[in-house]
Formats: structure tokens, C-alpha cells, sequence
């Protein structure tokens, strides 16, 4: 009988960021195929007992192990090494632990690794199929830090980063079946850096449960005022989330409230570091701080912002976004992977006029932004379920539906 083992670099209860909602509906389709023993790591106790409490009851079996790694230390233990931060970063001795004896029964027959750091717990050696969710080019990210960070020693880290994570993810592609990425943009970026054809390097796309994001839900209000709202979600202890909310309140509303002298902008999201805090001052900025749903803050909202400057893959936000029917203004690079048309279903602007600007055309016509939102939501529907997205697991492992 087949057995799945899936390994999640962050349990995926509760999906209330981007690579928790990929992995949980990952998890879901899984355990459609087979019974799923789980091995994942968690930031903290607290995320590993939620976890628990939900997932233990739908699995074969659960293993949650809270990772307690120190960066500085990861960082020398990697350069000691040779081997990518990253890894360090998701290190756990009773985890693997756990990962051998689970190998050495016998049970296991397919093994689904989810985020590149989870790679290290894959056997040498396995006689049934592996895939491994890679999820986005990870390695490139770095390289992309490197160029926005000049200092040093942050400069230096950053391009051995992307260099040594760059060599590790190709060798592990080489070793697994197939490598699974979130876009195909992403996936034809790693084929072109790791020399493997399509056959090996596979997207699959993230979906939107568009039943929960529904505009028709009846929500608690927030954010409630008569100006004219803007609101970003993320997790905001995140290096490109923050950037982006910092270049959207110090040099875009004040663009925007040239026009809206009212106008607001809401900062939703988990985890808010002191300089995302510090944003709040600011003339029309609210930071919210962790809420139990985004959702009503979606509902809220004249306009959608993701001004990212930084952004791989397809953006999670944005799919929320627009399945609630919000209009929304992203940059070209938090629009990249979604398949959507600029000016249809979305606007795209970069640069801090560009974007005031678009987001100045929405607020100055309600009637166009509302359709624009509707046909957001259409496309949403048409394009992005979940069981649609996850439905070649079962191929791609063969194992039937």
C-alpha cells in the first residue's frame, strides 16, 4: 500500500502566509492519494501545537520540531561547511531523527519535499518516486539581494548565498524526479540555470480558494472612515514585504494625497518589525499588526497595493486580492507568474508616480474600479482552484486520483 512521506520546511496549519496556504493545500491533495506522514519544523511552540492539534487527526503519522537556530551561528557553521545559510537555518537533529526511522520501516513509498531547505532530509538513496518543491528560485533571490545591498559584509553573505544555494538546488534537481515550481517563469528560470529540461522541471501553480474569498461574505467592518483606502497584506517581518511598505508610505501616499488630501493607507499583516511599526506615525498609515483575517480588511479596501520591488513567484496577496474583487495596483514584479490581464483585471505600474497615479485613477472613478474588481474575480475563478492546481501530484507520483 502507498505511503506518502511529505516534508514541510514550516507546518502548514494555520495557511496564514504564502508558503503555508501552497504547502496546506499540498497536504490536502496528498492525502488524497495516499495516507501522509508529516515531518515539519515550526518558528516557534506555539505554531507546532496548532499544527498538531489539526493536522494529527488527517495524518499517518505527525512529526513538528520547533527550529531554534541562531543566524549568526548558521551563518559561520555554513562557511565552515561550504553549504548554503539556508540549510543551517532549517537544521534539526531530533527531525531527522525521526525522518530515518521513518525510512528505515519500510513503509515509505513516495517522498514530497516542500521548500528547497528541506532537500537535506531527502535519503541518498530511495527506490520510489521524490519530487521536490523548490517553490521559487531561491538562489536568485539572494542574487537580487546582493545587487539592491552594496554594504558590506551583507553584500558578501548575499552573493555566497546565491552561489552555493545555486549549485545545491541544481544538484538536488539532478537527484529527485521532478522539480516543482510555483511559476512557470520560475520554472523556466531554473532550467535555464541548472541545464534540465521541461521533463524534469515542472510548475505548478498556486490556486485561491475562491468560496472563502468571496465578497459576498458578510464581514465585521474596519478600517471604517469616508476617505479613501488603501491596504497592503503580508507577513511584515519579511525583508521584501517591508521594503515595499516603507516606499509606498514615505514616497507614494504623498503622491496619492495630493489628490486625496485624506487619503489612507492600512498595513495588515503578522509580525511587524520596529521599522514597520514606525510607519504608523506617518500621515494616513495605520499598522495593524497580526489580525485573525484579512479578509475584512480586503472587503475594505478602495484599492490593493503590491508595490514590491522584490518579488518571485506568483503572490499569494494578490490571488486574495482580486478573488475578493478589489481592484489592484502591483509592480511588474508582483504581477510576473499571474495570469491576468494589465488593464483588464489589474493595473501595473512601477515607479512612485506611476503607481500614485494608478491608484489615484481607481479612487477618481469608483464604476470602473468596481468592474475592474468583478472581472478580477471572474478570472480568479476560472483560472486558480486549488484542486485544479495540486491535480498532477497524482500523476507526477503515480498514483491514481
Amino acid at each position: 500500500m502507498p505511503q506518502i512521506l511529505f516534508l514541510v520546511h514550516r507546518a502548514p496549519w494555520p495557511p496564514d502566509r504564502g508558503d503555508r496556504i501552497r504547502s496546506w493545500h499540498m497536504f490536502e491533495a496528498l492525502a488524497k492519494l495516499a495516507p501522509v506522514h508529516v515531518a515539519a519544523l515550526a518558528d516557534n511552540e506555539a505554531d507546532a501545537a496548532l499544527a498538531r492539534d489539526k493536522m494529527a487527526p488527517l495524518c499517518k503519522s505527525l512529526v513538528v520540531e520547533v527550529r531554534n537556530a541562531s543566524r549568526p551561528l548558521a551563518l559561520a557553521q555554513a562557511i565552515l561547511h561550504g553549504e548554503p545559510v539556508s540549510n543551517r537555518l532549517f537544521r534539526s537533529t531530533p527531525l531527522a531523527r525521526q525522518v530515518d526511522n521513518l525510512l528505515r520501516g519500510g513503509n515509505i513509498t513516495h517522498i514530497v519535499a516542500f521548500s528547497g531547505q528541506m532537500a537535506q532530509y531527502l535519503p541518498t538513496r530511495f527506490g520510489g518516486p521524490v519530487l521536490m518543491d523548490f517553490v521559487d528560485v531561491d538562489s536568485a533571490k539572494f542574487a537580487t539581494y546582493a545587487e539592491q545591498e552594496k554594504s558590506q559584509p551583507l553584500n558578501w553573505v548575499h552573493q555566497r548565498e546565491a552561489r552555493v544555494l545555486g549549485t545545491y538546488e541544481a544538484e538536488v534537481a539532478r537527484r529527485v524526479d521532478t522539480s516543482l515550481f510555483v511559476s512557470e517563469a520560475e520554472a523556466a528560470l531554473f532550467r535555464s540555470r541548472s541545464g534540465l529540461d521541461a521533463d524534469k522541471v515542472r510548475a505548478i501553480e498556486n490556486g485561491i480558494d475562491t468560496d472563502r474569498f468571496d465578497p459576498a461574505v458578510a464581514f465585521e467592518p474596519v478600517g471604517q472612515g469616508t476617505a479613501p483606502l488603501t491596504v497592503f497584506t503580508g507577513q511584515m517581518d519579511y525583508r521584501p514585504n517591508i521594503d515595499a511598505v516603507r516606499w509606498f508610505a514615505r514616497d507614494i501616499l504623498p503622491l496619492i494625497r495630493r489628490r486625496h488630501s485624506l487619503a489612507r493607507f492600512a498595513i495588515v499583516g503578522r509580525a511587524p518589525t520596529d521599522e514597520v511599526r514606525a510607519l504608523g506615525t506617518l500621515p494616513g498609515v495605520t499598522v495593524t499588526g497580526e489580525v485573525p483575517d484579512v479578509r475584512p480588511w480586503l472587503a475594505a479596501a478602495d484599492a490593493v497595493v503590491a508595490p514590491l520591488l522584490l518579488a518571485r513567484g506568483v503572490q499569494n496577496k494578490l490571488l486574495e486580492a482580486m478573488a475578493m474583487a478589489r481592484p489592484v495596483v502591483a509592480s511588474a514584479a508582483a504581477a510576473t507568474g499571474i495570469d491576468a490581464m494589465p488593464g483588464e483585471h489589474l493595473l501595473v505600474a512601477d515607479g512612485a508616480g506611476a503607481v500614485a497615479g494608478a491608484v489615484c485613477a481607481l479612487f477618481d472613478d469608483p464604476a470602473a474600479a468596481a468592474a475592474m474588481g468583478q472581472a478580477a474575480r471572474a478570472r480568479m475563478i476560472a483560472r486558480y482552484g486549488w484542486d485544479a492546481r495540486m491535480a498532477p501530484l497524482g500523476e507526477l507520483l503515480g498514483l491514481p486520483a
